[in-house]
């Protein structure tokens, strides 16, 4: 049974590594201090909780926060005193120094402000102002001084009250407190460093300085880009003795409507964890967690992400259950794992999205545009609502590109999208080129289909590619070994193609009359750009008449259509949902030439090679070399004049590894078939016949 900590006092206990607590209860706990590093809170409900700093924690982080206030005023006060040598009429050496000083801070300032101060680019900038300044006048000791002594006061004091504003926040109502009293503080300090020096001057830059650090600090705390810097210290300083859920396993976890400042959440598995309505979840620590996103976080909390940009971003895992995301933009995403339940996502671009294990129960997805996207088997579509999509990205000229279904004034009734989208994975891929023996496809289906009855063959697509190359779909049940009857239809395949004539007609002969008739429809599909079982119903996609092979091959042969070389309902070789060959070409061994990529697309490939490495079920070591390999690879690739040779030696290291890991590890075979066709189709870009030894052909 699990535990339940409902409305207790938890604060400061030690749960650290504990494996006891999936699916513990901790609503309306008071968790502040608490410590979950590293333990498995699997389905745990923390809903209503506080979690943050206890209140003698909160305490001395706003003291240290003074402290620093105070050695940021006399960085100010000591700036100030440099430049008042502008009025030592005794010494011209002193003024020159005063100059020096005055003009190298207030160029710091000034870039400070409109560059940030995390901008490497400002900070490079800046030294070189003061460096060259300061030697042109041969006073190095002033203007570098100043200049040290204005950064550190600026950044020290711009840190210091950030970080009262951040720690403030475990107390009600003492933001304001907290922030005038580290103001007043550094103000002190300035004055008295200014005084110190004995100059009006100094007082007055010490308040600039305060002034400017004070706004940084501001800025920084409303989350400008500019001084993420400041912000992320502060945030990590006031995290300091707070809960921490460090490494944690929050998979499916509840913190609605918690609260959630100066919580460590890193390293922590967030998988389709729930932050609905959390509270200060903008205020926790998120290094290596999509918390890190400030888009993200808002969508988390609100559910709202209308219109919004999510291309490219790592969100494998988020949950985005009820979002509003009509029209949002999810190119090249990582959605893997994430739970969008009843979500809205209406025109909503999922182009070349990967979607391993996603969650689309109940979602709304009429009028998206799903070009490339990477679904699995794992992926869910149980009560999708979806009256039409789209198969490409809309332009000028074609604002209503290869939607589906083909005709306008029809739409998928309920619960036809998911079976229109299902049926491409439990597939086998029986891809040919060079040569294509459309009687030998025959001869060889169907003995492939008498050899194993219990493997349920059913001829689902036939598919053109290119001028000579041809891809034969066929069904099979969910045990089927499809590496096994793919290798065994080839083995057949070849030794028929070497048959002599007389040979093969007398073969045929012994056979019933169906191998003729599907050798006529492979030779038919060859030769026109759209073919169907059932030609009276060229606008159907799934043709009852079928065709029938015999045995216990079944009949439905579905809209074979090539169109300029397209596949069943995509583009681009991409077969029937075009998914960069994750999917539907997960058993080609001779999978595409690769002559037609373009570098970028290569690049891509690699890219998506990462993504599947990452996301795969491999020891950590064996995880880190292929990446590794991969990216140096993708870099060699990347270039103005790609170097082929080194990306090629990079990927048959990436090949040996997996190879080798298929034949000792479960999740290593797994990711070996998905990557295998990717990595021949990368390899024959990359030279002559590299596909064919990196497979050991």
């Amino acid at each position: 049974m699990a535990s339940d900590f409902s409305h207790q006092n938890l604060r400061g206990r030690n749960f650290k590594g504990r494996k006891d607590l999936v699916g513990a209860n901790f609503s309306y706990a008071d968790i502040r201090g608490a410590n979950f590093s590293g333990a498995n809170l699997t389905g745990a409900n923390f809903s209503y909780a506080k979690a943050g700093l206890q209140r003698r924690w909160a305490c001395f982080l706003v003291g240290v926060s003074w402290l620093v206030s105070g050695v940021s005023g006399f960085f100010s006060g000591f700036v100030g005193a440099f430049i008042a040598l502008i009025f030592d009429s005794s010494s011209s050496t002193s003024q020159v120094g005063g100059w020096t000083a005055l003009v190298t801070t207030i160029v710091l300032f000034i870039v400070i402000l409109r560059q940030g101060l995390n901008s490497a680019v400002a900070f490079a900038f800046a030294v070189a102002v003061a460096v060259a300044v300061a030697v042109a006048v041969a006073v190095a000791v002033a203007g570098a001084g100043a200049f040290a002594f204005a950064f550190a006061g600026a950044f020290a004091f711009a840190f210091a009250v950030a970080g009262a504003f951040a720690v403030a926040g475990a107390f009600a109502g003492a933001v304001a407190f907290a922030f005038a009293v580290a103001f007043a503080v550094a103000g002190a300090f300035a004055v008295a460093g200014a005084f110190a020096g004995a100059r009006v001057g100094a007082g007055v830059f010490a308040g600039a300085g305060v002034l400017l650090s004070a706004y940084i600090a501001w800025r920084a705390m409303k989350g400008d880009e500019k001084y993420v810097m400041i912000r992320n210290s502060a945030i990590a300083f006031a995290a300091f003795g707070g809960t921490s859920f460090g490494s944690a396993n929050l998979t499916d976890a509840n913190f609605t409507s918690a609260r959630l400042q100066s919580t460590d959440f890193r390293k922590a598995i967030l998988t389709r964890t729930s932050f609905h309505k959390t509270k200060k979840l903008d205020l926790v620590r998120p290094e290596r967690t999509y918390l890190q996103n400030a888009l993200v976080v808002n969508v988390l909390i609100m559910g709202q992400g209308q219109n919004k940009d999510f291309d490219r971003l790592d969100l494998r895992g988020v949950n985005f259950q009820r979002a509003n995301l009509v029209d949002a933009s999810f190119i090249g995403a990582d959605l893997s794992e994430a739970n969008l339940q009843d979500a809205d996502l209406s025109r909503a671009k999922l182009v070349q999205a990967q979607l391993n294990g996603t969650d689309f129960t109940g979602a709304t997805l009429t009028g998206a545009y799903i070009q490339d996207w990477g679904i699995t088997s794992d992926t869910k579509f149980d009560g999708v609502r979806c009256e039409y999509v789209y198969m490409r990205l809309p332009t000028r000229e074609n604002p209503d590109p290869f939607r589906k279904p083909d005709n306008r004034r029809e739409v998928f009734a309920s619960g036809d999208f998911a079976d229109f989208i299902k049926p491409i994975f439990d597939t086998l891929d029986l891809y040919h080129s060079q040569g294509v023996d459309p009687r030998a496809i025959a001869i060889s289906f169907k003995q492939l289909a008498e050899n194993h009855p219990d493997a349920e063959l059913e001829i689902v697509a036939m598919e053109k590619r290119g001028e000579d190359k041809f891809l034969l779909r066929a069904k099979t049940a969910a045990t089927a070994d499809k590496s096994q009857l793919s290798a065994e239809y080839f083995d057949i395949y070849n030794q028929l193609k070497a048959l002599a004539e007389q040979e093969v007609k007398a073969l045929i002969a012994e056979k019933d009359s169906r191998i003729s008739d599907l050798q006529k429809m492979i030779t038919t599909a060859l030769q026109r750009p759209s073919f169907y079982s059932n030609v009276e119903q060229v606008g159907t996609m799934n043709n009852q008449g079928g065709l029938s092979v015999g045995g216990s091959v079944g009949g439905n042969l579905n809209n074979v259509q090539g169109d300029g070389n397209r596949a069943v309902l995509g583009d681009n070789n991409q077969a029937v949902l075009g998914d960069n060959n994750q999917v539907t070409q997960k058993n080609q061994v001779g999978a595409d030439t690769g002559e037609s990529l373009t570098k970028e697309d290569v690049v891509k490939l690699l890219a998506q090679l990462e993504t599947l490495i990452k996301g795969a079920e491999l020891p950590a070591d064996t995880k880190e070399e292929v990446i590794e390999d991969l990216s140096a690879a993708k870099k060699a690739t990347d270039k103005e004049e790609p170097n082929k040779q080194r990306a090629l030696d990079r990927l048959v290291t990436v090949a040996e590894t997996l190879d080798k890991t298929s034949k000792g590890i479960e999740g290593g075979q797994k990711i070996w078939i998905t990557a295998k066709p990717i990595i021949v189709k990368v390899a024959t870009w990359l030279g002559a016949a590299a596909g064919s030894h990196l497979l050991g052909l």
